[in-house]
């Protein structure tokens, strides 16, 4: 029972990290043309950067996301249970993982990262504190 909850709480906090990740790049392009002054925040872009590259060296190194892994062995501790009559979970895991070569993926990330750095070039980052 509580390694069934605790593999939704893994998928549920994957699904978080992956939508930052994701959204971030739409929501600092927008907020750039639209003047909103978080998006040029140091700390949210540092921490948004280092999340993609994390994700990107773990595609070039071969690595299996930990976040992936952990939620297998909470499922497989739970006697292996599938998704069966959950609904968010089902949908969360659904939504973050599809049926591709992994050279798709160390592609994929490599360009979503790419356009993480770009971005930090063309919407900068304020370094500094205005005074």
């Amino acid at each position: 029972m509580y390694y069934k909850l605790l593999a939704d709480l893994t998928v549920a906090i994957h699904f978080g990290y992956v939508a930052f990740v994701v959204l971030g790049v739409p929501l600092t392009m927008a907020g750039a043309v639209l003047g909103w002054g978080w998006v040029r925040n140091r700390w949210f872009r540092g921490i948004h950067l280092a999340m993609i590259l994390v994700v990107v060296l773990e595609a070039w190194a071969g690595v299996t996301c930990p976040l992936t892994t952990l939620e297998k062995d909470f499922r497989s501790a739970a006697g292996g249970q599938a998704y069966q009559g959950d609904f968010i979970a089902n949908w969360l895991h659904d939504a973050m993982f599809f049926d591709l070569e992994p050279w798709a993926f160390t592609v994929g990330y490599t360009l979503f990262g790419a356009w993480v750095v770009a971005n930090l070039v063309f919407v900068a980052p304020r370094w500094r504190q205005s005074s």
